[in-house]
């Protein structure tokens, strides 16, 4: 039977190749975001041979959500150990992270044995690189005149190095300190992915960039390669009191890092209505559906 545990920095070369076999396109398929995300969730992991399989066993109605394995091998097998381990618990096996071509696949191999739900909370943004560096077009009129308001404000633009981490803490400090003190799970377990983040930095292989204005944090980025085609955009801070503060840190983020790429995955919205709107305000390419398939 399947054995879970904590997900560790040593865990990364066979995740990685575990990844790297599978080219997914969701943001949940990067190591780093498995490890530092990993208290959101209460995940854990775990391995089946040439499988990766990641599992949240926080959640709202109390079911355990696997994500769709990762890696190489035979997909029926590793479903079915998932399957065992769920019924071990007590519970359904529900399946998240899903997409077309992998619900394809389990309607191929277990045909009418699941129902399938989706959260277009959960779907991720996905962009042209091209876009959000060129901010070429009509479409993005309104973007080009933030971005205008920005370089009037002196401000200086910096990849990160680890002389920026300290202040880029502290400044997300401040952010979570002013949330109040009944804050939402998510609040915490994102300082403790920040953390993570620039605890692991290199060893993870993070690039970053810093926007300092008189020469204090006004902004900082984190992200990273996702797949061969794909940057993955995971963390975004800024400071709205600088006009076009946000569109500064995404266009230059976009130039220096991922003009190597086709697409930018700027993760999901979750649920969010002003989230929402700000990340349609970019013209995602499309949206990455996902769905959750629950075993009967």
């Amino acid at each position: 039977m399947l054995g879970f545990r904590d997900i560790d920095i040593t865990d990364k070369d066979r995740i990685t190749a575990a990844l790297e076999h599978s080219q997914f396109m969701g943001c949940e398929y990067s190591f780093a975001n498995n490890m530092a995300w990993k208290r959101l969730g209460d995940s854990q992991i775990a391995f089946h041979k040439g499988f990766y399989i990641c599992c949240s066993f926080r959640s709202e109605d109390g079911i355990p959500r696997f994500f769709f394995p990762s890696g190489e091998g035979d997909y029926k097998e590793v479903i079915n150990e998932m399957k065992q381990y769920a019924d071990s618990l007590g519970k359904p096996l529900k399946i998240a992270g899903i997409t077309e071509p992998t619900l394809a696949m389990l309607n191929e191999l277990f045909p009418d044995s699941f129902t399938v739900d989706t959260d277009e909370g959960d779907w991720d943004y996905i962009y042209n690189s091209t876009d959000l560096i060129e901010l070429a077009g009509r479409k993005f009129h309104g973007k080009r005149n933030h971005l205008a308001r920005f370089n009037e404000i002196g401000a200086e633009f910096s990849l990160m190095t680890e002389k920026d981490f300290d202040d880029c803490i502290t400044f997300s400090a401040v952010e979570y300190n002013s949330k109040p003190e009944d804050m939402d799970h998510s609040f915490i377990a994102e300082q403790y992915a920040i953390n993570t983040y620039f605890s692991y930095f290199d060893e993870l292989g993070l690039k970053g960039s810093v926007i300092r204005v008189n020469g204090k944090v006004a902004a900082f980025t984190i992200g990273e390669r996702l797949n061969n085609e794909t940057f993955c955009v995971h963390i975004e801070k800024a400071d709205t009191s600088y006009s076009g503060i946000y569109a500064g840190i995404n266009n230059l983020f976009a130039k220096a890092c991922a003009a190597d790429y086709k697409y930018i995955n700027r993760e999901e919205d979750l649920g969010l209505e002003g989230l929402r709107k700000a990340k349609q305000s970019y013209h995602p390419v499309f949206l990455l559906k996902k769905y959750i398939a629950t075993f009967k």
